[in-house]
């Protein structure tokens, strides 16, 4: 049995020796690589001149113009070519942010206030003896824990006003009519805007043949067609009028027609009122009155041989 199976595995060894011999006969003889050839020197390849002289070097914009309207009809009356330092200023997000934080804070009443226990009237003698009632221990009738007692951590009245210097105040002013300009959404209109009632209905209102009821419906539907007609009521985001002083017709159709729109004097204008409704339509001499209140970073306190830096003029009228 010992002879049988070294017999098999010297045939199987030779086998496998065979099998060997084959395969490294059948594998295929790599030749050499062939040596790359490359020289040292770079040849740059032609390239046409690439500077070109300008005649005219390039300059930034410095004025933008303005169209002056009527009101009504939104006829053109004029041109006038303003500074971009007034109407022409990038989207300051931070800036009007802090804008409109700054008047939100400085509109706080902040009168808010609750009496504490020391407040309270009364006598502030111990109510009970500590122990022996068998009832929960108590101090004086000003106790927080009773009824009638004082306020423990309430409202105190403070100043919620913030600081904002004020050359970045009046860059946020600015900074919102020129994203209104931007937009095409500041419409400048001749002095003295109003809305002109028809004549019909005034002398019905002066001889008294209309009672409240009625003038008020008839305004209400007469401010809203001119609105529609214009697209500037509220399914276009309503309007926002500023005018120089309180003007009898505009400000009261507004009021009875507030959906349409709203009317503000300058006083009463802030940046907020600004970005809030679809558009801003004001008078000429109040944009003038407005940009030139604040333009205290456009100006220099410093006088220089008897020389103050001013900033750039108002609208200069083209036509």
């Amino acid at each position: 049995m010992a002879g049988k199976g070294v017999k098999s595995l010297a045939e199987a060894m030779r086998g496998l020796s065979i099998a060997s011999q084959t395969f490294r006969t059948t594998i295929p003889v790599r030749s050499s690589p062939v040596a790359a050839v490359r020289t040292m020197a770079t040849e740059a390849s032609p390239v046409g001149d690439i500077t070109r002289s300008v005649d005219q070097p390039w300059q930034p914009l410095t004025h933008v113009p303005l169209t002056i309207y009527s009101f009504p009809a939104l006829e053109p009356k004029s041109l006038e070519s303003w500074s971009t330092r007034h109407l022409h200023l990038p989207l300051r997000r931070d800036i009007l942010h802090l804008a409109v934080v700054y008047e939100g804070d400085k509109t706080r009443q902040g009168t808010a206030q609750a009496k504490t226990r020391w407040e309270v009237a009364g006598s502030h003698r111990k109510m009970g003896p500590q122990k022996g009632r068998g009832m929960a221990r108590r101090g004086s009738r000003q106790s927080p824990l009773l009824r009638g007692g004082g306020k423990s951590h309430g409202p105190r009245a403070r100043d919620f006003s913030t600081k904002l210097n004020r050359k970045v105040y009046d860059l946020a002013w600015r900074t919102a009519l020129s994203y209104r300009y931007r937009r095409g959404e500041l419409i400048v209109t001749e002095d003295g805007l109003d809305l002109p009632l028809p004549d019909d209905f005034l002398q019905l209102a002066e001889a008294g043949l209309l009672n409240r009821e009625l003038e008020d419906g008839f305004v209400r539907k007469y401010m809203g067609e001119v609105m529609g007609n214009l697209g500037w009521g509220h399914e276009h985001g309503r309007t926002t009028f500023v005018t120089g002083d309180r003007r009898p017709n505009l400000f009261t159709a507004t009021e009875i027609a507030g959906e349409e729109g709203r009317a503000l004097e300058l006083d009463d204008v802030d940046v907020k009122d600004l970005l809030e409704t679809g558009r801003i339509v004001i008078e000429r001499q109040a944009l003038r009155e407005m940009i030139k209140e604040h333009s205290s970073d456009l100006e220099s306190r410093i006088v220089v041989n008897g020389i103050r830096k001013e900033g750039p003029r108002l609208g200069t009228k083209l036509v």
